[in-house]
């Protein structure tokens, strides 16, 4: 660690080798931007290329900001790397970021929890399967997604039988094990959770995509006016609060740290826990930003906040 410096020097990671690789550019120049260069000298790293760079440069940077999504940046690989170097870094650890990235260890940690989640089955490529079978047990529509991966990236929603087989050949793009979920029809909401040892929740957020999209998709998500997302979401009390605490116990579940968002769904007095995201989207059109400033945290004061939780994490540790 440097010494005798007011400013701290940060290392800001972005883009990587990820399908999400613009996504991460994007959020990273905004976080850039954001951040407040009297207290900070940030340097900026592509994993891509200049991971060499960074670990000739590691004992000049005292916390890193990761801005990275999906394979080789949330799954705690680049976690890894910067214990190695003894850089803090914000955000879940090698091993929240491993369990959270993969949608069938979560929900398995979801399950010991006591967290509902919808019912669902495992598919691996190569293996025969049954399309009858599988609807019969979740019943239609049904959701089929890849275990990993981020930003709905191949996805889709099954309504008949007739979809299935494009659905399933989306997802196998994307990876060799998928999900078939039951599909629950209501109100998608999210939940930003801030916080190491006592994580707070921040107000909740209400997505309602047009209705040229069923579901809150890639375009949905990072193209400007496509969706409409409310905060607070316009839940009674009592939801909220229920909400509120499942979002707390994923985070803690998952063995997150600092931050995680969690997606849910609201049916009648039922809430249902999709997945929770450790290193959630950074855009302007992104959610966590949106939660904390309502919360009455601008986009500057939650980077600092993100960073100081990272070096109480890094020191604890």
């Amino acid at each position: 660690m440097k010494a005798f410096s007011m400013k701290k020097t940060i290392a800001l990671l972005a883009g990587g080798v990820s399908s999400e690789r613009e996504v991460s550019l994007n959020s990273g120049e905004q976080v850039y931007q954001a951040l407040d260069k009297n207290k900070y000298d940030i340097r900026r790293y592509d994993p891509k290329t200049d991971l060499s760079i960074l670990m000739a440069e590691a004992s000049q940077i005292d916390a890193a900001l990761i801005i990275l999504h999906g394979p080789y940046g949330e799954d705690g690989t680049v976690q890894g790397l910067l214990e190695l170097l003894d850089i803090p870094y914000q955000g879940a650890g090698v091993l929240g970021s491993a369990i959270a990235i993969n949608k069938l260890a979560s929900k398995q940690f979801y399950e010991k929890w006591d967290i509902p989640i919808p019912d669902y089955k495992v598919l691996k490529r190569n293996e025969k399967l049954d399309p009858d079978k599988i609807i019969s047990e979740l019943g239609l529509p049904l959701v089929i997604k890849p275990v990993n991966g981020g930003s709905s990236i191949g996805m889709s929603i099954v309504r008949g039988k007739n979809d299935f087989t494009g659905a399933i050949d989306k997802a196998f793009g994307q990876d060799a094990s998928i999900l078939a979920e039951a599909y629950i029809a209501g109100m998608e909401i999210t939940c930003a959770v801030l916080g190491n040892e006592d994580p707070e929740a921040l107000p909740l957020i209400e997505i309602i995509p047009d209705k040229d999209h069923e579901f809150f998709d890639y375009n949905a998500k990072y193209t400007s006016g496509i969706t409409e997302e409310i905060c607070p979401a316009r839940i009674d009390p009592m939801l909220t609060q229920r909400a509120q605490s499942l979002a707390k116990l994923a985070h803690q579940a998952l063995f997150c740290k600092g931050y995680s968002r969690t997606d849910m769904i609201v049916r009648g007095q039922d809430v249902f826990v999709l997945e929770t995201n450790t290193i959630p989207g950074m855009t302007t059109t992104s959610l966590y930003p949106q939660a904390a400033k309502a919360a009455g945290i601008s986009f500057s004061q939650l980077l600092d906040r993100l960073i100081d939780l990272g070096i109480q994490t890094h020191y604890k540790r």
